[in-house]
Protein backbone atom coordinates (compact mmCIF):
# COMPACT_ATOMS: atom_id res chain seq x y z
CA UNK A 1 0.00 0.00 0.00
CA UNK A 2 1.31 3.67 -0.68
CA UNK A 3 2.77 5.51 2.28
CA UNK A 4 1.11 8.90 0.89
CA UNK A 5 -2.17 10.13 0.09
CA UNK A 6 -3.21 11.64 -3.31
CA UNK A 7 -3.30 14.90 -4.13
CA UNK A 8 -6.99 14.83 -4.97
CA UNK A 9 -7.86 12.59 -1.67
CA UNK A 10 -9.51 15.50 0.99
CA UNK A 11 -7.67 16.00 4.33
CA UNK A 12 -9.54 15.92 7.60
CA UNK A 13 -11.30 19.75 8.25
CA UNK A 14 -9.42 22.33 10.25
CA UNK A 15 -10.36 24.24 13.02
CA UNK A 16 -9.39 28.31 13.84
CA UNK A 17 -5.87 28.16 14.72
CA UNK A 18 -5.73 30.60 17.82
CA UNK A 19 -4.04 34.24 17.93
CA UNK A 20 -2.70 36.12 19.97
CA UNK A 21 -3.67 39.06 21.37
CA UNK A 22 -0.22 41.09 21.59
CA UNK A 23 1.83 40.23 18.18
CA UNK A 24 0.49 40.42 15.04
CA UNK A 25 1.67 37.62 12.13
CA UNK A 26 4.19 39.33 10.64
CA UNK A 27 6.29 40.43 13.66
CA UNK A 28 5.56 36.50 14.66
CA UNK A 29 6.67 34.81 12.12
CA UNK A 30 10.47 34.95 12.30
CA UNK A 31 11.13 34.18 15.89
CA UNK A 32 8.62 30.92 15.66
CA UNK A 33 10.50 29.48 12.59
CA UNK A 34 13.33 26.83 14.02
CA UNK A 35 15.08 27.11 10.51
CA UNK A 36 17.60 29.42 11.56
CA UNK A 37 18.69 27.65 14.40
CA UNK A 38 18.63 23.79 13.40
CA UNK A 39 22.10 23.13 13.64
CA UNK A 40 22.57 24.65 17.38
CA UNK A 41 19.21 22.95 17.98
CA UNK A 42 20.62 19.70 16.36
CA UNK A 43 24.20 20.08 18.75
CA UNK A 44 22.15 21.38 22.09
CA UNK A 45 19.28 19.07 22.15
CA UNK A 46 19.55 16.40 20.20
CA UNK A 47 21.38 14.14 22.73
CA UNK A 48 18.85 15.14 25.69
CA UNK A 49 16.06 14.51 24.02
CA UNK A 50 17.19 11.62 22.19
CA UNK A 51 17.18 9.67 25.85
CA UNK A 52 13.55 10.18 25.59
CA UNK A 53 12.88 8.72 22.04
CA UNK A 54 14.51 5.64 22.85
CA UNK A 55 12.14 5.19 26.00
CA UNK A 56 9.11 5.94 23.58
CA UNK A 57 10.46 3.49 21.36
CA UNK A 58 10.44 1.10 24.01
CA UNK A 59 6.33 1.73 25.31
CA UNK A 60 5.91 1.49 21.56
CA UNK A 61 7.48 -1.54 21.16
CA UNK A 62 8.45 -1.64 17.68
CA UNK A 63 9.23 -4.84 16.00
CA UNK A 64 11.70 -5.52 12.95
CA UNK A 65 9.11 -4.56 9.73
CA UNK A 66 6.67 -2.15 11.62
CA UNK A 67 5.72 1.34 9.89
CA UNK A 68 6.59 3.93 12.15
CA UNK A 69 5.97 8.18 11.74
CA UNK A 70 7.76 9.90 13.87
CA UNK A 71 5.66 13.66 14.52
CA UNK A 72 7.50 16.74 14.87
CA UNK A 73 11.09 14.68 13.94
CA UNK A 74 12.88 17.78 14.44
CA UNK A 75 16.28 16.70 13.34
CA UNK A 76 15.36 13.15 13.73
CA UNK A 77 16.29 11.41 16.67
CA UNK A 78 12.83 10.07 17.31
CA UNK A 79 12.87 8.61 13.73
CA UNK A 80 16.39 7.22 14.22
CA UNK A 81 15.44 5.77 17.08
CA UNK A 82 11.89 4.12 15.68
CA UNK A 83 14.11 2.79 12.95
CA UNK A 84 16.78 1.35 14.71
CA UNK A 85 14.40 -0.79 16.07
CA UNK A 86 11.96 -1.54 13.00
CA UNK A 87 15.13 -2.91 11.17
CA UNK A 88 15.75 -2.38 7.50
CA UNK A 89 12.68 -4.56 6.86
CA UNK A 90 10.77 -1.57 8.41
CA UNK A 91 9.59 1.89 7.15
CA UNK A 92 10.52 4.58 9.34
CA UNK A 93 9.15 8.46 8.52
CA UNK A 94 9.73 11.43 10.07
CA UNK A 95 7.46 14.45 9.68
CA UNK A 96 8.56 18.72 10.05
CA UNK A 97 7.01 21.79 9.17
CA UNK A 98 10.48 23.00 9.55
CA UNK A 99 12.54 22.42 6.37
CA UNK A 100 15.46 23.41 8.09
CA UNK A 101 15.55 20.64 10.59
CA UNK A 102 14.94 18.07 8.04
CA UNK A 103 18.07 19.08 6.36
CA UNK A 104 19.76 18.75 9.48
CA UNK A 105 17.81 14.92 10.01
CA UNK A 106 18.54 13.73 6.72
CA UNK A 107 22.66 14.65 7.00
CA UNK A 108 22.64 12.54 10.18
CA UNK A 109 21.60 9.33 8.24
CA UNK A 110 20.52 6.52 10.08
CA UNK A 111 17.90 5.40 7.49
CA UNK A 112 14.27 7.13 8.48
CA UNK A 113 12.81 9.23 5.37
CA UNK A 114 11.74 12.96 5.88
CA UNK A 115 8.70 14.38 4.51
CA UNK A 116 7.72 18.56 5.13
CA UNK A 117 4.29 18.32 6.81
CA UNK A 118 1.93 19.56 9.38
CA UNK A 119 0.45 17.73 12.08
CA UNK A 120 -2.97 18.69 11.27
CA UNK A 121 -2.57 17.34 7.55
CA UNK A 122 -0.49 14.87 7.36
CA UNK A 123 -0.05 13.49 3.59
CA UNK A 124 -0.51 9.96 4.34
CA UNK A 125 -3.19 7.02 3.50
CA UNK A 126 -5.70 6.67 6.40
CA UNK A 127 -4.06 3.21 8.67
CA UNK A 128 -0.62 3.71 7.24
CA UNK A 129 1.23 3.18 10.03
CA UNK A 130 1.97 0.28 12.88
CA UNK A 131 3.77 3.04 15.13
CA UNK A 132 3.34 6.70 15.55
CA UNK A 133 5.36 9.04 18.68
CA UNK A 134 5.50 12.48 19.22
CA UNK A 135 7.95 13.58 21.05
CA UNK A 136 7.58 16.94 23.04
CA UNK A 137 5.43 18.00 20.07
CA UNK A 138 2.21 18.03 20.96
CA UNK A 139 2.44 21.18 23.29
CA UNK A 140 3.20 22.87 19.92
CA UNK A 141 0.03 21.72 18.23
CA UNK A 142 -1.95 24.98 17.10
CA UNK A 143 -5.22 22.92 17.50
CA UNK A 144 -4.60 19.34 19.59
CA UNK A 145 -8.09 18.26 18.71
CA UNK A 146 -7.98 18.34 15.09
CA UNK A 147 -4.21 16.87 15.20
CA UNK A 148 -4.98 14.13 17.45
CA UNK A 149 -7.46 13.26 15.27
CA UNK A 150 -5.31 13.18 11.91
CA UNK A 151 -2.77 10.99 13.94
CA UNK A 152 -5.11 8.69 14.56
CA UNK A 153 -6.21 9.01 11.23
CA UNK A 154 -2.74 7.40 9.82
CA UNK A 155 -2.40 4.97 12.67
CA UNK A 156 -3.65 1.21 11.94
CA UNK A 157 -6.51 -0.22 14.30
CA UNK A 158 -4.45 -1.83 16.84
CA UNK A 159 -1.38 0.47 16.25
CA UNK A 160 0.63 1.78 18.84
CA UNK A 161 1.04 5.50 20.03
CA UNK A 162 3.18 7.14 22.21
CA UNK A 163 3.93 10.82 23.21
CA UNK A 164 5.81 13.03 25.77
CA UNK A 165 5.29 16.31 27.29
CA UNK A 166 7.90 18.65 29.47
CA UNK A 167 6.78 17.85 33.27
CA UNK A 168 4.71 20.22 35.56
CA UNK A 169 6.64 22.87 37.17
CA UNK A 170 9.04 23.50 34.16
CA UNK A 171 9.91 27.12 34.20
CA UNK A 172 10.11 26.95 38.25
CA UNK A 173 13.45 25.19 38.39
CA UNK A 174 16.24 27.38 39.74
CA UNK A 175 18.06 27.11 35.98
CA UNK A 176 14.71 28.80 34.47
CA UNK A 177 14.00 31.12 36.97
CA UNK A 178 17.18 32.59 36.79
CA UNK A 179 17.45 33.37 32.71
CA UNK A 180 13.48 34.76 33.21
CA UNK A 181 14.99 37.26 35.44
CA UNK A 182 17.96 38.48 33.66
CA UNK A 183 15.62 38.45 30.25
CA UNK A 184 12.87 40.57 32.23
CA UNK A 185 15.30 43.08 32.58
CA UNK A 186 15.50 43.49 28.63
CA UNK A 187 11.56 42.71 28.24
CA UNK A 188 8.19 42.99 30.11
CA UNK A 189 7.01 39.61 31.75
CA UNK A 190 3.48 39.73 30.58
CA UNK A 191 5.20 40.31 26.64
CA UNK A 192 7.61 37.07 27.48
CA UNK A 193 4.61 35.20 28.66
CA UNK A 194 2.99 36.00 25.19
CA UNK A 195 5.32 34.72 23.27
CA UNK A 196 5.88 31.58 25.08
CA UNK A 197 2.10 30.50 24.97
CA UNK A 198 2.03 31.48 21.29
CA UNK A 199 4.62 29.44 20.27
CA UNK A 200 4.15 26.60 23.05
CA UNK A 201 0.13 27.28 23.72
CA UNK A 202 -0.42 23.45 25.17
CA UNK A 203 2.57 23.54 27.22
CA UNK A 204 1.26 23.64 30.73
CA UNK A 205 -2.07 22.08 29.78
CA UNK A 206 0.41 18.80 28.98
CA UNK A 207 2.46 18.97 31.87
CA UNK A 208 -0.52 17.37 33.69
CA UNK A 209 -0.75 13.40 33.29
CA UNK A 210 -4.22 13.45 33.95
CA UNK A 211 -5.60 15.94 31.55
CA UNK A 212 -2.98 14.55 28.71
CA UNK A 213 -4.15 11.12 29.91
CA UNK A 214 -7.84 12.68 29.31
CA UNK A 215 -6.92 14.25 26.50
CA UNK A 216 -5.69 11.34 24.74
CA UNK A 217 -8.90 9.27 26.08
CA UNK A 218 -11.04 11.82 24.10
CA UNK A 219 -9.31 11.67 21.00
CA UNK A 220 -10.69 8.03 20.59
CA UNK A 221 -6.85 5.95 22.41
CA UNK A 222 -7.80 3.70 24.95
CA UNK A 223 -5.41 1.59 27.19
CA UNK A 224 -3.46 4.10 28.04
CA UNK A 225 -0.47 4.05 30.37
CA UNK A 226 0.81 7.46 31.42
CA UNK A 227 4.06 8.16 33.99
CA UNK A 228 5.75 11.17 35.36
CA UNK A 229 9.59 10.12 34.74
CA UNK A 230 12.83 11.78 35.68
CA UNK A 231 15.57 12.65 34.02
CA UNK A 232 19.24 14.17 34.41
CA UNK A 233 20.83 16.27 31.80
CA UNK A 234 23.98 17.51 31.95
CA UNK A 235 25.38 20.11 30.03
CA UNK A 236 28.31 23.23 29.92
CA UNK A 237 27.12 26.47 31.36
CA UNK A 238 27.56 27.86 27.90
CA UNK A 239 26.15 25.55 26.40
CA UNK A 240 22.82 25.53 28.70
CA UNK A 241 22.54 29.58 28.11
CA UNK A 242 22.95 28.78 23.96
CA UNK A 243 20.10 26.31 24.33
CA UNK A 244 17.85 28.74 25.91
CA UNK A 245 18.83 31.42 23.27
CA UNK A 246 17.47 29.07 20.71
CA UNK A 247 14.07 28.41 22.16
CA UNK A 248 11.02 30.61 21.08
CA UNK A 249 11.64 33.17 23.97
CA UNK A 250 15.31 33.56 23.34
CA UNK A 251 14.66 33.91 19.42
CA UNK A 252 12.20 37.00 19.84
CA UNK A 253 14.39 38.45 22.37
CA UNK A 254 17.01 38.55 19.87
CA UNK A 255 14.82 40.09 17.15
CA UNK A 256 13.53 42.48 19.01
CA UNK A 257 16.31 43.93 21.05
CA UNK A 258 18.29 44.11 17.80
CA UNK A 259 22.18 43.50 18.04
CA UNK A 260 23.64 45.69 20.53
CA UNK A 261 21.37 45.26 23.18
CA UNK A 262 21.07 41.07 22.07
CA UNK A 263 25.12 40.91 22.98
CA UNK A 264 23.97 42.93 26.21
CA UNK A 265 21.84 40.94 27.49
CA UNK A 266 24.07 37.31 26.46
CA UNK A 267 26.79 39.26 28.54
CA UNK A 268 24.37 40.20 31.47
CA UNK A 269 23.17 37.06 31.56
CA UNK A 270 26.39 34.69 31.41
CA UNK A 271 27.73 36.82 34.25
CA UNK A 272 24.62 36.24 36.52
CA UNK A 273 25.34 32.47 36.09
CA UNK A 274 28.45 32.27 36.27
CA UNK A 275 28.45 34.19 39.53
CA UNK A 276 25.53 31.88 40.62
CA UNK A 277 26.09 28.14 39.08
CA UNK A 278 29.11 25.98 38.51
CA UNK A 279 29.81 24.12 34.99
CA UNK A 280 28.99 21.26 34.24
CA UNK A 281 24.96 22.08 34.90
CA UNK A 282 22.54 19.30 35.83
CA UNK A 283 19.53 19.66 34.71
CA UNK A 284 16.89 18.08 36.48
CA UNK A 285 13.47 17.74 34.43
CA UNK A 286 10.55 16.05 34.61
CA UNK A 287 8.64 14.29 31.79
CA UNK A 288 5.22 12.63 31.18
CA UNK A 289 5.46 9.48 28.86
CA UNK A 290 2.07 8.22 27.99
CA UNK A 291 1.37 5.78 25.50
CA UNK A 292 -1.79 3.97 24.44
CA UNK A 293 -3.53 2.13 21.17
CA UNK A 294 -6.11 2.65 18.42
CA UNK A 295 -9.14 0.35 19.10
Amino acid sequence: MPLFRRRDERPPSRAAEPRSSHLDEGEGADWRSFDSVAEAYDRLFAPNLGLVADDLVKLLEVSPGHRVLDVGTGTGVGARAAARAAGPEGVTVGIDPSTGMLRAAARAGGGPGYAAATSIDLPFRDGTFDRLLANFVIAFFPNYQTAFFELLRVLKRGGRLAVSAWGPGDNEDELRRTWRGVAEEFAEHEILQDVADRAIPWEERFSDRNVLKDTLHEAGVRDIWIELRHYRFQMGRDDWLSGREITPVGRFLRQALGPELWETFRNRSRQVFAERFPSPLNDFRDVVLAAGHKP
